[in-house]
């Protein structure tokens, strides 16, 4: 079956599902659960009805009824994902999909994320649809606005702003910007600072998180040319770059209760940096960008195409390993220099993570692994890479 086949499939299956579907931490959506009041109101039990949900490789959720919903985040991807196969159709690529359909899709998903968007914020903003318990010490509530959702929300509509010149798509990502600046907690970090990951979030930071801000920032800088956006992105930026390790590799938690260095963080990171240079013209972590990468390309990725979760052990194999190695290399113009690899690796996956339906499992273990269908995690994030390596 070729790539193209394959995509297709997974296409048809996420429009059949109207692009809705469950999460890896949708547990406490549980309309059992939510008819239990004094659970809910127990840090511990919504804590181990989330990670016992997330971990069983069995799919407890019709039993629990946990409804499929839309996620701000995996339309987003979704989105982007279309505007990639609008580009990929002017070039010629045939990618299962009509240039009338592809701007049908592109519109119908943008108006769709709007909707999503939270309200009583400075600006846009966008969060997840289920209650999340980080550990034990607080409680996000479902929709509560995040950075990591907001900046794939602000780059697929503005994506979508550059296909179809919709004004509205652009004004309301932009206003994203305000979000940043004004609800998101800022920590003092060598000669930078760091964003929190959402309003809640406090003083606990991640470099992943706040390089997204920094993310959001250089793209409506490149927009407004305000230099404010560019002076704090790059303040966020500069932070993250003095943390950065000497073999290029970054450390991932919710600093300091939790740390470790991982495939798709590592990606994103050097994502970020890459739009903050591309968008701004600052050139001064050129060499952070080009040490973070070769780290990344050498310590995932073995050399028959099986990607790696960590630097020093493959399992588990998540599906956004492979699929954000396809994203790296197109933003950073790696294409033609690790074409083979990606070959690879797409075929590795294809052949042992995609089920004969069209979906993607959510992860790959040496025993028992989890083929339960993900929308956000891992269909939308595969629609999404992809995307990319039918672009390329």
């Amino acid at each position: 079956m070729t790539i193209v086949e394959s995509f297709i499939r997974l296409k048809n299956y996420s429009e059949t599902e109207n692009f809705a579907g469950w999460d890896p931490y949708d547990g406490l959506n549980s309309k059992v659960f939510q008819r239990l009041p004094f659970f809910k109101r127990s840090a511990l039990c919504r804590l181990v009805v989330i990670q016992g949900f997330k971990r069983s490789p069995i799919n407890l959720r019709r039993i629990a009824l946990v409804p499929k919903e839309h996620n701000a985040k995996g339309i987003a991807l979704f989105l982007n994902g279309y505007c990639n196969l609008y580009h990929a159709l002017q070039k010629g690529v045939n990618s299962g999909i009509s240039g009338e359909e592809c701007l049908e899709k592109i519109h119908y998903l943008a108006n769709l994320l709007l909707s999503l968007q939270n309200k009583g914020y400075s600006g846009a903003c966008w969060g997840y649809n289920f209650d999340w318990q980080a550990r034990r010490i607080f409680l996000f509530p479902k929709n509560t606005p995040t950075v990591v959702a907001t900046s794939f929300a602000v780059a697929a509509l503005c994506e979508a702003y550059e296909i179809t010149r919709n004004k509205t798509y652009l004004s309301e990502a932009l206003s994203a910007a305000d979000f940043v600046i004004n609800d998101l907690h800022r920590t003092e970090c060598g000669n930078g600072f760091l964003f929190s990951y959402s309003p809640l979030s406090g003083n606990n930071t991640v470099f992943n998180a706040s390089l997204l801000g920094s993310k959001i920032l250089s793209v409506c800088y490149h927009y407004t040319k305000n230099e404010e956006y560019k002076r704090l992105a790059r303040a966020s930026v500069e932070a993250c770059c003095e943390a950065q390790n000497k073999d290029g590799s970054w450390i991932y938690g919710m600093l300091p209760v939790q740390s470790w260095i991982d495939s798709f963080h590592t990606g994103y990171n050097l994502e970020a940096l890459q739009t903050f240079q591309n968008l701004t013209g600052d050139y001064s972590f050129q060499k952070n960008i080009i040490k973070g990468f070769d780290f990344y390309i050498r310590n995932f990725f073995l050399a028959g195409g099986t990607p790696k979760y960590y630097h020093d052990r493959i399992y588990p194999i998540d599906i956004h390993c492979p699929g954000q190695l396809f994203v790296v290399l197109s933003r950073l113009d790696k294409f033609g220099d690790w074409q083979q690899l990606a070959e690879k690796v797409m075929g590795w996956t294809l052949k042992n993570m995609q089920d004969k339906k069209g979906y993607f499992y959510y992860q790959i273990k040496p025993h028992f692994s989890s083929r339960i269908s993900y929308m956000r995690w891992s269909n939308a994030f595969m629609f999404n890479a992809m995307s990319y390596y039918l672009n390329s």
